[in-house]
């Protein structure tokens, strides 16, 4: 197995150059934004031509919600025009592309988990932008699996778990929203699946959704999140059922796991043991 990592320095790129160490004959290129620009169609091409890829794990993108808002054209060039030239190459060179997609997708509407059938309706920038690069890569076609997630998080990069760290171990008051439902997820997890289906040399091609499992409102992870660390067990944390963001974002975006489970035989762990694994392994 030759597998390229696109977007190797954000968080998931991050945590999949932790979980390769398991896979010593596997040959790994991870490929940072500055080394390798997915928006660029020949330099990604001839990257391609030069090396004898046999899978691709797409992790670039452009995730700032907020910002997305202001920059669509960003969004979209990194998110959709993106990964249509990595679906096209992938297609080309006879390379599996596993592309990395959000519960963001879903409008938010619904009041039970998500199927992979469900109507798609975002409602920000950043939705709109990665269903767009979903469905660049269904109508090009080839060998890919598209594997929605939601609410990643992880002890790289800047994500909602290490905010939390930062502001009590600054003794800030924190307001946190219990607006929106949905499901935290270990981007450790996620790099686990994705080099395990690898391995397995996975042929069952298509669009999944993989998360923790349970669910739970941003006010109650950042109180799990609290709550499992002695020293902040008293951090000054308080809840609100509106707190007002640029961008709007589903009310509720919990994924339902049942086909990943049943046609990839994945297990999910709940989100709570997987947090309190995390802050064990790298807080405590």
């Amino acid at each position: 197995m030759n597998i390229l990592i696109t977007g190797a320095n954000g968080q998931l790129g991050s945590c999949l150059k932790d979980a390769a160490a398991n896979y010593p004959a596997f040959k790994f290129v991870f490929a940072s934004k500055k080394e390798l620009d997915i928006s660029d169609f020949y330099t990604l091409k001839q990257f391609f031509e030069e090396n004898n890829f046999t899978h691709c794990i797409n992790t670039a993108a452009y995730t700032n919600v907020e910002e997305a808002e202001k920059d669509a054209e960003k969004a979209f060039l990194v998110n959709a025009e993106g990964v249509k030239n990595l679906a096209a190459i992938c297609k080309n060179y006879r390379v599996v592309l596993y592309h990395l997609s959000t519960d963001y997708v879903f409008d938010g509407m619904k009041t039970t988990p998500y199927h992979e059938k469900d109507l798609t309706n975002p409602i920000n920038v950043y939705g709109a932008s990665k269903l767009k690069g979903e469905q660049y890569i269904q109508e090009i076609g080839g060998d890919y699996f598209i594997l929605r997630t939601s609410w990643l998080y992880s002890q790289y990069g800047h994500n909602f778990f290490n905010t939390i760290l930062r502001l009590a171990s600054e003794d800030k008051s924190m307001t946190i929203t219990t607006e929106q439902t949905g499901t935290p997820t270990n981007a450790n997890d996620l790099a686990a699946v994705i080099l395990e289906l690898i391995s397995q040399d996975c042929q069952a091609f298509g669009v999944y959704h993989y998360s923790n499992a349970g669910q739970t409102t941003w006010y109650g992870f950042a109180k799990a999140i609290l709550e499992n660390i002695p020293k902040y067990k008293h951090a000054k944390l308080a809840k609100t059922d509106y707190y007002r963001t640029f961008a709007k974002r589903p009310k509720y975006s919990v994924l339902d796991n049942t086909k990943a489970k049943k046609e990839l035989n994945i297990t999910q762990k709940e989100w709570q043991e997987s947090l309190q694994l995390l802050i064990k392994k790298t807080v405590i």
